[in-house]
This record gives structure tokens, C-alpha cells and sequence, in this order.
């Protein structure tokens, strides 16, 4: 005869066991979905500055102010496994010292039961727009991604870009008025 301590382990391990097979069906059952969609982002308003930067030295780097709208809908996003969102919108350019900076301008948790459509009119970035130089002037080259990474129930935690994107210059003269 086997004790009750005995009985007990087989017990929880085998419940253990089929617990681990249930979430890791449910984990594939979403893992091929195709979690883009569209987004409309539009700048309305941009201008950049030359001021000194305190943080690091007092030399003078390039500060940029972006004003955007941004349009997207993440209903089809969302499913049993998704519990929550956390959207960022990233600025990417070139510079003559760096093929490719990446600057994160903004942010969002969107839970699940919150409204996943976004439309948002002439908002400010959240975070600030620096250069570690003088590269944002008259620069050509700046995109504006909509991103997000999901938290799911159970599985991968999958990031996602949006399949839309905006590109815009800054100003080849800096703005002189007040921060």
C-alpha cells in the first residue's frame, strides 16, 4: 500500500501535468494569428531647438517638438489571450554619425474591456525628442511608428508594428521661442 503523502504527490503532479497541457494548447490556439492593423499617424505641428543639455555636458544638442495625431483601431487585436497592450510610437532617422537612431516619443497600456479604438487630435510626445548631436535639423528622414507589444494569459509576448507609418522633415532653421 502506498502512504497518503504518496497518493497526494501523484495527485498534484498529475494535475500539474494536465494543467501545463491546457495552457500550452490554449497558447498555440492564438500563436499564428496575425496581430497588425492599420494606423494613420500625421504630424501637425514640429519644430526643433538647439539648447544645452545638462544631463550629460553643457554642449548643445538638438530638441525636438512634435505635435501628432494618431488614428488606429485595435479591436481585432484583442482576443481570450490578450490581457493587455502597451503601444509606443517611435521616431527613427539618420544621422551622419549613426545609420540608425531610435527614439520612443509616446506610450499606452490599453487593459482589456477599455476602449481599444484610438483617436487622438494634437497631442504632445511624452517623452522628450533629443539627439545626442545636431541631427535633427533639416533632417529628411524621421518616421513615426506605431508599435505594441502584447501581454498575454499564456505564452510569447509577440511585439507588433502597425502596418501604417508618417515621414517628416524638421525644419532647417531652429525655433527661437520659448520652451
Amino acid at each position: 500500500m502506498h502512504t497518503v503523502l504518496t497518493r497526494g504527490n501523484a495527485t498534484v503532479a498529475y494535475s500539474l501535468s494536465v494543467l501545463a497541457c491546457l495552457t500550452f494548447s490554449c497558447f498555440l490556439s492564438t500563436v499564428f494569428l496575425d496581430y497588425r492593423t492599420d494606423a494613420n499617424i500625421n504630424t501637425v505641428r514640429v519644430l526643433v531647438k538647439n539648447v544645452p543639455d545638462y544631463g550629460a555636458s553643457r554642449e548643445k544638442h538638438d530638441l525636438g517638438f512634435v505635435t501628432f495625431d494618431l488614428e488606429t483601431n485595435l479591436t481585432s487585436v484583442f482576443n481570450w489571450n490578450v490581457k493587455q497592450l502597451f503601444l509606443y510610437m517611435t521616431a527613427e532617422y539618420k544621422t551622419p554619425s549613426n545609420t540608425l537612431n531610435q527614439v520612443v516619443l509616446w506610450d499606452k497600456i490599453i487593459l482589456r474591456g477599455e476602449n481599444p479604438v484610438l483617436d487622438f487630435k494634437k497631442m504632445n510626445t511624452k517623452y522628450y525628442f533629443w539627439d545626442d548631436g545636431n541631427g535633427l535639423r533639416d533632417n529628411h528622414n524621421v518616421s513615426l511608428y506605431l508599435s505594441w507589444n502584447i501581454i498575454p494569459n499564456a505564452g510569447l509576448l509577440p511585439s507588433v508594428q502597425a502596418t501604417g507609418k508618417h515621414v517628416f522633415k524638421f525644419p532647417s532653421e531652429y525655433a527661437t521661442s520659448s520652451i
